[in-house]
């Protein structure tokens, strides 16, 4: 009895083996072998590479489609698509998801679906990270409005997940048509070179539509996405690039909402003192300097994480450790349009703000801002609701907010970028620091217009009246008098007194007025 019983049990455990090994297979050794041609790891390589070995749990390996039209029936592939579960990544617990390409070119429907939101769910339950590693051809057409359904399941648990878990998305081949608004909704996506794409209506509808005659890469790849539509905030080289971008990313954000970031102890002298930055600041306050020097000056070990780094590059964003502490860095680069504010730069920003707040995590915010950009493109743009959205956002956020005013503060821009009438917590400046409505210029043709025009050497008195303006204002003492600013300290002492400030309001409380939500300018 005990012999027949054995046999029977090795025969089912047989049975389990060999349709695990089936589901390990994917598409087949063809389909890999063709993945690999087109420089592409597969779902289950992606997986291996980016959890922590031996930690990685496969949930539904053996769920397949129960569709009986269009000839699905004569194949019914273990894992329909996609690989799903949960491990660790650095220690740290994560659910994914990862999209394969040799099934049935990856593309989604119910199973492939339900697959997702289950993981999604179990995230959500649990309080984890998701990372989905996109690589699909889209919606299964032979399911019809059944996968349309299962997209949609999918964007509800994204919408209901953001702010709660951190999502990212990681697009390592084809998406396209709705699949592009599940990573849309995500808080980061990270695009491969060459290899992957997204867009709405593909070329082939482009060109029938618009008459234009464009390549995916030209439509959707991750230069047009990483440099002019913004949607993409990482790109890599190759699939080994973009998981190692996850894992450095996940070094600086929380498991979940309810948690602080992870502290990253490391040798860096909290007194350093940064001497390099001393006299970064030129003496002709139109030249530009490197806004990333001061940021990196100031970082634990010099290392800064920048977020959407060929995006609107008059504003740069990213995050540093800053004794040990994970901060988001927000600042204007007079590198690039003169760090002047306009539509992408807000939006960037505004985002990038919103996030951090999202997720406890400190912002930091570094000003020399002339401005708001002028112009009709601008104003038919939108900059006005645009330029609110970071207003916005700076004011909703209650996480510490410590603000250096580095040069220039002018206009507007001075109020929107973290000022303390907008909740800054503290706020400094250095010498450097210019603290008007406008530039001398300006200023003095509005209100010295007839003096000017009356003067028997127009030119020299406006250089005159110029001088006088900047005497007035291009230094922040008038603004501390008022206590605008809470101290103004020598470049040097930057890293020293970010450190202390951060310190003193890590028990911060602020809460906003009890709502359902806001209603950002969208």
């Amino acid at each position: 009895m005990m012999k027949e019983n054995k046999e029977l049990l090795d025969a089912k455990f047989e049975k389990l083996k060999r349709l695990k090994e089936e589901a390990l297979l994917g598409g087949g050794q063809k389909r890999i072998d063709a993945q690999h041609r087109r420089g592409k790891l597969t779902a289950r390589e992606r997986v291996e590479i980016l959890i922590d070995k031996g930690t990685f749990r496969e949930m539904d390996a053996l769920a397949h489609h129960h569709s009986e039209d269009f000839g699905l029936n004569k194949s019914r592939p273990l894992g329909d698509g996609v690989v799903t579960g949960y491990g660790y990544i650095n220690g740290n617990k994560v659910a994914l998801f990862s999209q394969d390409f040799t099934v049935l070119g990856g593309s989604l429907a119910e199973q492939h679906g339900r697959k997702i939101v289950k993981i999604m769910e179990i995230a959500m339950k649990s309080g984890m990270p998701v990372i989905g590693l996109n690589d699909s051809g889209g919606a299964r057409v032979q399911e019809g409005v059944i996968s349309l359904g299962a997209y949609a399941d999918i964007f509800l648990l994204n919408t209901k997940s953001s702010g709660v878990i951190p999502q990212i998305s990681i697009v390592m081949g084809p998406c396209a048509g709705g699949a592009v608004y599940s990573p849309a909704i995500t808080d980061f996506i990270i695009m491969v070179k060459n290899t992957s794409y997204m867009f709405v209506t593909g070329p082939k509808v482009v060109k029938t539509v618009t008459h234009e005659d464009l390549s995916a890469e030209d439509l959707g790849g991750a230069s047009v996405h990483s440099e002019k539509s913004g949607v993409a905030h990482f790109t890599a080289e190759n699939d080994m690039g973009a998981i190692d971008i996850v894992k450095n990313l996940l070094r600086f954000i929380p498991a979940n909402n309810t948690e602080e970031p992870p502290f990253n102890p490391n040798s860096d002298p909290l007194n350093r003192l940064n001497d390099d930055l001393q006299y970064i600041i030129p003496a002709n306050p139109n030249q530009p300097y490197d806004i990333k020097t001061v940021i990196e000056s100031v970082a634990d070990n010099s290392e800064f994480l920048e977020v959407h780094s060929a995006y609107a590059e008059n504003i740069v964003v990213g995050f540093i450790h800053l004794g040990g502490r994970s901060v988001g860095v927000i600042a204007n680069q007079p590198m690039v349009m003169a760090g002047v504010l306009d539509i992408n730069s807000s939006k960037k920003a505004a985002r990038f703000i919103r996030f951090c707040d999202a997720f406890n995590i400190s912002l930091l915010t570094f000003e020399d801002v002339p401005g708001f950009m002028p112009g009709k493109d601008q104003e038919w743009g939108g900059i006005i609701a645009n330029g609110a959205k970071l207003l916005y956002a700076y004011c909703e956020a209650t996480v510490p907010k410590v603000t250096v005013i580095t040069r220039k503060a002018y206009g507007g821009a001075y109020d929107v970028m973290s000022s303390k009438h907008i909740g800054g917590d503290l706020n400094f400046a250095w010498p450097t620091a210019e603290m008007a409505v406008m530039g001398a210029k300006g200023a003095v043709e509005i209100i010295f217009k007839r003096e000017i025009s009356e003067a028997e050497d127009p030119i020299a008195k406006q250089k005159e009246l110029e001088e006088m303006y900047n005497d007035k204002f291009a230094n922040p003492y008038i603004a501390a008098s008022y206590g605008y600013v809470d101290d103004i300290f020598e470049p040097k002492f930057t890293r020293q007194r970010l450190i202390d400030a951060f310190n003193i309001l890590e028990n911060k409380i602020d809460k906003n007025p009890p709502k359902k939500h806001g209603n950002i300018p969208m």
